[in-house]
């Protein structure tokens, strides 16, 4: 009995964008924690409303480090976006120069998040309030330690090697991520730093 057989030694190793389960992978990701920040803004605005005063017994946050570290993380998204087209057109010396000026935008930013939780004027374990925004910020935190993690060892390997086309891949999806955590700051310094402003 004779088959026909399908000869796909000519398709490539790797790909981009949705034909890579890479790219479905981070958008899962993205589904799941955007469903969660949005949980926790949810949470924060249902505890305003609950409260005559909000924050309650407290000032609200000072406006100077979030709306800094509001500025870094928009200001970021030119090196990744070079970094993402860089590695879409396996340009090895360019994903190497602007990944590592992004990282510099994440190392400046992890810096002044230390000030942001210090102006919060509220702890943690103080009140409900302590809490749900401490949470969004610690959630906020965490991903973006997570991502420069990530985009740590992601550039360690394109120094050190070897290199496979599949690791551009890697660097271009990295990068999307860090779209939604610059996106998802946006909502969230809203809720954390205007909110408690407008009655």
């Amino acid at each position: 009995m004779n088959r026909a057989v399908l000869d796909v030694s000519e398709l490539p190793d790797f790909a981009f964008h949705h034909r890579n389960i890479v790219w479905w992978g981070t958008m899962g990701m993205i589904v799941i924690e955007g469903t969660m920040f949005a949980m926790l803004i949810v949470a924060y605005l249902y505890l305003k409303g609950r409260s005559p005063h909000w924050p309650p017994g407290h000032f609200p946050p000072m406006l100077l480090w979030g709306t800094v570290n509001t500025l870094i993380l928009l200001a970021s998204t030119v090196p990744n976006h070079l970094t993402k087209r860089a590695a879409e057109h396996l340009d090895l010396r360019k994903v190497r120069l602007w990944m590592t000026i992004a990282l510099g935008f994440g190392v400046a930013f992890n810096i002044v998040r230390i000030f942001e939780f210090k102006s919060l004027n509220v702890w943690f374990d103080e009140n409900a309030y302590g809490s749900v925004v401490w949470t969004l910020l610690g959630f906020h935190t965490a991903h973006i330690i997570t991502d420069f993690v990530d985009s740590c060892v992601l550039l360690a390997l394109l120094f050190i090697g070897p290199i496979e086309e599949s690791h551009f891949v890697d660097v271009a999806e990295n990068s999307m991520y860090w779209y939604f955590v610059v996106l998802s700051w946006i909502p969230i310094y809203a809720v954390i730093y205007i909110a408690p402003r407008v009655s």
